[in-house]
């Protein structure tokens, strides 16, 4: 059996208004050694139906039950994927007909480099495009601290990487709920350099409300234990302390997302726990203090502490 040059991976849930949009646009890709891996997490609307209709031999479909959980459901994908290559796209997401193709020669062109991502730009609802923000900072080559400091940011959608890699890396992390993709791609810079395409070949919705990412709370947490974790494998002393520094940093913003929520034990919990990899910092300190005060300050202060904080 002749495997597939490009496994394309591509979790769903409830996604029935853009899923066939998003798969449309891997059948009209140019490149045309590719397999599609969708993995349904237990949509109960009619995504089920609609993939059920798919004809394309080249399609696979997995019918997981629901967990809510967006690395688990790409894993399964990647463990199903035969292909050399595997390209990640979300099922509200579309690509450019020539994503596959520019990316391909790219990473040939340099085999060093054994992953690559590319520009992206926002839809909405519609599909409409949305006004163009700043211009993006791409970075290439060693990126392990442009991702740290959040210089560096990339699409899911816009990444394409030697399944060899990959398996040397791990896959996506299933107890990191929120930030999975971002912890895979710092884990995929350790190991090796970035090609980037200046190109936008995909494009990104970023206006709906049914996306995983709208629980704030959670965000957080998982921020937390995300650069806890960073911490535990960086290479050198300073990234090391890095990654500390972000955490106490992180820790603080959920502490105070516990005191919007008028849960003081949580914010207690958060700033003790804390405390004991953020003792070192003098700004820590500051801000947790100013968090501690913050519900029982009158409330003039506690808008001009709102305006502070941005």
């Amino acid at each position: 059996m002749t495997l597939p040059e490009v496994s394309v991976v591509l979790p769903a849930y409830n996604r029935a208004a853009y899923l066939r949009e998003a798969v449309d646009s891997v059948s009209a890709q140019t490149y045309r050694d590719w397999e599609l891996v969708i993995a349904d997490d237990g949509s109960d609307d009619s995504t089920r139906a609609f993939l059920s209709r798919l004809e394309d031999p080249r399609t696979i479909v997995l019918f997981l039950a629901h967990s809510g959980n967006p690395g688990a459901v790409r894993n399964r994908a990647i463990e199903r994927a035969r292909g050399k290559y595997v390209a990640f796209l979300d099922s509200d997401d579309v690509w450019a007909p020539r994503k596959l193709e520019i990316q391909l020669d790219l990473m040939r062109s340099r085999p060093e480099r054994r992953w690559s991502y590319s520009n992206t730009t926002e839809i909405d609802e519609k599909s409409n495009p949305l006004p163009a923000g700043a211009e993006p900072s791409l970075y290439d080559g060693w990126i392990v601290e442009p991702l740290l400091t959040l210089r560096a940011s990339i699409a899911t959608p816009s990444v394409v990487v030697e399944r060899s890699l990959l398996d040397e890396v791990g896959p996506f992390d299933e107890a990191q709920h929120f930030g999975e993709d971002y912890d895979l791609w710092v884990r995929l810079a350790l190991r090796s350099e970035v090609s980037v395409v200046s190109e936008p070949l995909a494009r990104v919705r970023n206006r709906h409300f049914d996306r995983y990412s709208i629980d704030r709370l959670a965000e957080f947490v998982a921020w937390v234990r995300l650069y806890g974790k960073m911490a535990g494998i960086m290479p050198d002393s300073r990234l090391r302390s890095l990654c500390m520094r972000r955490r106490a940093e992180q820790a603080l913003v959920l502490a105070g997302q516990y005191v919007d929520r008028g849960d003081h034990a949580a914010v207690a919990r958060t700033l003790i726990a804390s405390s004991t990899y953020s003792w070192r910092y003098l700004d820590w300190w500051w801000g947790a203090a100013k968090t501690i005060v913050r519900p029982v300050a009158p409330s003039p202060l506690r808008s001009l502490y709102r305006r502070w904080r941005g």
